[in-house]
């Protein structure tokens, strides 16, 4: 019988090759079944005119796709989507990693109480942060007004979540305090993993302490920093709870989101093509977004 350089038969490899696909055979069909496929459809149906109470499907091409850049509300929406990535995203990062390189040389317990305290948020139900959030954003009772007022910073109760001027920065400072949590126990994780001898080497020669973090610490972080700005940016412009417990997309459409107006479109209007047809541009947005950060990565 035909053997392998390692002593491994053909009939030996075969059997182990198929017991391989046989385990991963469940995960494959999940993953066929609830994301593949659904995805496959969502293109598919962008192309149609696909509602509630038709028999059949009327293909259109490409004119949901046309309208869409016709829409103001769906423009606004994309606006509002661009600001909270491009403010969130850069601040969480920032933050994450300022918390990290503070706490991660502290005392075993001293540092997982710090990781406890701001991944709280993110173990904790999104409705019912967001529920202690509306009443501190309150008009009549909140938090925020009662301090602002005792501190004569203000004269009058603002209504945060009633006002487009205000809206839109609260659902931005709200989501950042839900996203730090991760991102701090990996960089933590991350900068505990740095070679000490570099940084050891680098001191001898007479490096800075500003010197060793950015020439030698953050070069090795990199990998987990391109995972958290992925995985920061999908979570920014996938913004829908916060939208749907706190405003509804109010007032007047002020803090509506790509992912909002997708909901609003598809289960309250009915339209499921056109709805399809937002969540394929806002799937080629976040894969171009998630390739230049790739490449900046690696350009680093």
């Amino acid at each position: 019988m035909f053997k392998r350089k390692d002593g491994m038969s053909r009939a030996l490899v075969r059997r182990e090759t198929i017991a391989g696909y046989l385990f991963m055979a469940p995960s494959l069909l999940f993953f066929i079944m609830f994301v593949i496929y659904p995805m496959f459809m969502c293109i598919y149906t962008s192309f149609f005119d696909s509602t509630m109470g038709r028999a059949e499907d009327i293909f259109i091409g490409f004119k949901n796709y046309i309208e869409l850049f016709q829409d103001k509300i769906f423009l606004g929406a994309l606006r509002n989507t661009l600001v909270i990535v491009l403010v969130s995203v850069p601040i969480t990062c920032l933050f994450s990693l300022w918390v990290a390189s503070a706490i991660y040389d502290m005392k075993g317990w001293a540092c997982s109480l710090f990781r406890c305290v701001f991944y709280l948020p993110v173990v904790t139900g999104s409705v019912a942060v967001t529920v202690v959030w509306k009443w501190m954003f309150n008009n009549y009772y909140g938090i925020f007004n009662y301090l602002l007022k005792n501190m004569g910073l203000i004269d009058k109760n603002i209504n945060w979540l009633g006002d487009p001027n205000y809206a839109l920065g609260c659902i931005i400072l709200i989501l950042l305090t839900t996203s730090v949590g991760q991102p701090i126990v990996l960089y933590v994780s991350a900068l505990s993993n740095v070679d000490q001898s570099l940084i050891e080497a680098a001191e001898v020669d007479g490096a800075t302490r500003n010197q060793c973090f950015w020439r030698i610490k953050i070069p090795q972080i990199m990998p987990t920093t391109l995972y958290i700005l992925v995985i920061t940016t999908i979570n920014s412009f996938q913004c829908f709870a916060l939208i749907q417990l706190l405003t509804s997309g109010g007032p007047n459409h002020s803090t509506d989101t790509i992912m909002y107006y997708i909901y609003y479109t598809a289960f309250k209007l009915y339209r499921y093509g056109y709805g399809n047809a937002m969540g394929v541009i806002l799937m080629i947005i976040i894969a171009l977004l998630s390739a230049v950060q790739f490449k900046f990565a690696q350009t680093k």
